[in-house]
């Protein structure tokens, strides 16, 4: 029987500026809807299991073509609460070389998602249902009570023996207190996790650890365990990535388990689609803890995983487990026949 795994977060419409071009260039824009909760239970329907999202979209034209989507992507709609008005929205404009892609958010606060209350998610039946939930710290920068939604449902999936995952996923531009703000939220979410997606950057910029250690490598090495012991988390894993002067993208995965650390091969490639690949990642390494892969093969199959989303349109990753395992392997195939 395949497991649920269950994601918690925002239903977000993508707009999309065509090709390299900047908003002040574009006259066009093409939309499609995405958000962490929906990559990563996609993404987990692609491995073989039954995917859910926790969320609420508008009860209207809008929220139905929203439904639609996530529908197509395999995505269960048994916890998707419908009401209010609005859907969060970004615009996206692709990077190119040296410039980096920029996302630029708007009405997110207002929408259906970031204005629900607690009353709006069945956490009994949800908490009942999960194997795995997965949050992110990007939905905890949201609002109060959303915040208070996603620490109610991880007590409640931990309290019933499900494994929580938590992805740090900082993002600046939408915590106003900066990282004094952030901080408490996301202890408190570490001590509820069992994986945790994060690097050496969140244990020093959010969580405030101080090393003495100049390469981020070596920062790596000393923080994570301490953070590992501070949460009593399982399992932590993450990226460091870079741009090649030929404007490829190196990456390299991570993963500490048993007072171990365990790395992925490096792995240059071309991008054609940076948004989502990160949620691949941590699919990727949910995949390998559940499907039994030693540590080692979990944070290759991650790393695999997180290129192949580089490869495809939209942030959504598509890769089923065979496709994976398949791109682990350096030969690249012209055309499968």
């Amino acid at each position: 029987m395949p497991k649920n795994i269950i994601a918690f977060g925002e239903v977000m419409m993508r707009m999309t500026v065509p090709g390299y071009e900047l908003l002040p260039q574009a006259n066009t824009l093409q939309y499609s809807f995405s958000g962490t909760g929906v990559n990563v239970a996609s993404a987990m329907t692609k491995l073989g299991y039954n995917g859910y999202l926790v969320t609420k979209i508008p009860d209207n034209p809008l929220g139905d073509a929203a439904t639609s989507y996530l529908q197509r992507l395999g995505i269960q709609k048994d916890f998707i609460a419908r009401g209010g008005k609005y859907l969060g929205m970004f615009f996206l404009e692709n990077g190119f070389a040296q410039r980096p892609s920029r996302v630029t958010y708007t009405n997110r606060l207002e929408s259906s998602f970031n204005t629900s209350q607690a009353a709006d998610y069945d956490m009994n039946k949800i908490s009942e249902q999960a194997d795995v939930i997965h949050f992110c710290g990007i939905t905890l920068a949201m609002t109060d009570q959303v915040r208070e939604n996603m620490k109610q449902l991880a007590q409640k999936v931990k309290e019933r023996g499900g494994i929580v995952c938590f992805d740090c996923n900082y993002r600046p531009s939408l915590w106003e207190g900066s990282y004094d703000q952030a901080k408490p939220h996301y202890e408190d979410m570490l001590a509820l996790a069992d994986i945790v997606m994060m690097n050496e950057k969140d244990a020093m910029f959010i969580l405030g650890m101080e090393t003495d250690k100049a390469k981020k490598d070596e920062q790596l090495m000393e923080l994570i365990p301490k953070v590992a012991e501070k949460f009593a988390i399982k399992t932590i894993a993450g990226t460091h990535r870079k741009i090649n002067s030929d404007n490829t993208h190196a990456l390299t995965g991570y993963m500490y388990k048993n007072n171990n650390f365990f790395f992925s091969d490096d792995r240059s490639f071309s991008v054609y689609d940076r948004i989502g690949s990160g949620d691949a990642f941590a699919s990727g390494i949910i995949h390998g803890e559940l499907a039994g892969f030693s540590e080692k093969n979990t944070v290759d199959f991650a790393v695999a995983s997180g290129m192949l989303a580089c490869t495809i349109a939209g942030d959504t990753p598509m890769s089923t487990e065979t496709e994976i395992l398949s791109a682990m392997i350096e030969d690249v195939e012209d055309i499968k026949r």
